[in-house]
């Protein structure tokens, strides 16, 4: 498996901007499609955004459909979640993943990997 390691969580203000990143190490990285995860307090965890390996395809949440970015660096071992026009309910932990396809990581199967969670709260 993959370890995963997020960075760039904080407080911001509604309609602000925050950019998280995920570092991987182990395994190559390079084989793996990556995604986004988020948990609010009380909630269930929920999909945010995923990454393909190989073309780069996107998908996203219907949530953040439209405000979000998800986008990866493989020479640096490294996936990106750009964040704009934040809302209060974006506020959550937010889990960085890696699997072994799109499909998996959308429908919570395989055999993921998850970072340690970076904490986002939007302040309205």
């Amino acid at each position: 498996q993959v370890q995963l390691v997020e960075s760039g969580g904080g407080l911001v203000q509604a309609g602000g901007s925050l950019r998280l990143s995920c570092a991987a190490s182990g395994r190559t990285f390079g084989s793996y499609a990556m995604g986004w995860f988020r948990q609010a307090p009380g909630k269930e965890r929920e999909f945010v955004a995923a990454i393909a390996w190989g073309d780069g395809s996107t998908y996203y949440g219907d949530s953040v459909m439209g405000r979000f970015t998800i986008s990866r660096d493989n020479a640096k071992n490294t996936v990106y979640l750009q964040m704009n026009s934040l809302k209060a309910e974006d506020t959550g932990v937010y889990y960085c993943n890696a699997n072994s396809g799109l499909r998996a990581i959308v429908t919570m199967t395989g055999r993921p990997s998850w970072g340690q969670g970076a904490q986002v709260t939007v302040s309205s």
